[in-house]
């Protein structure tokens, strides 16, 4: 693996561990936030907060299965 390359993928490991962690803290938040939001708000903000988790999460596995292909390929 060349230079380039290996910049190339520290930058798409980068991406995926940033892309990981806000997974994990938003499913994180969601869970706390059930107990401490208010009864009115409650049910949207934790719809919110998960359904935004699951389309990061769909997002992560595309950019996971390139990248992993892309690793392959070099």
């Amino acid at each position: 693996m060349d230079d380039t390359t290996k910049e190339q993928f520290k930058w798409k490991f980068y991406r995926l561990a940033v892309q990981l962690n806000a997974i994990i803290l938003l499913v994180a938040l969601s869970v706390v936030s059930f107990f401490l939001v208010p009864d009115p708000y409650r049910l949207s903000v934790v719809t919110v907060m998960l359904v935004i988790a699951l389309v990061l999460s769909w997002n992560f596995i595309l950019n996971y299965r390139s990248t992993k292909a892309w690793l392959d390929e070099h």
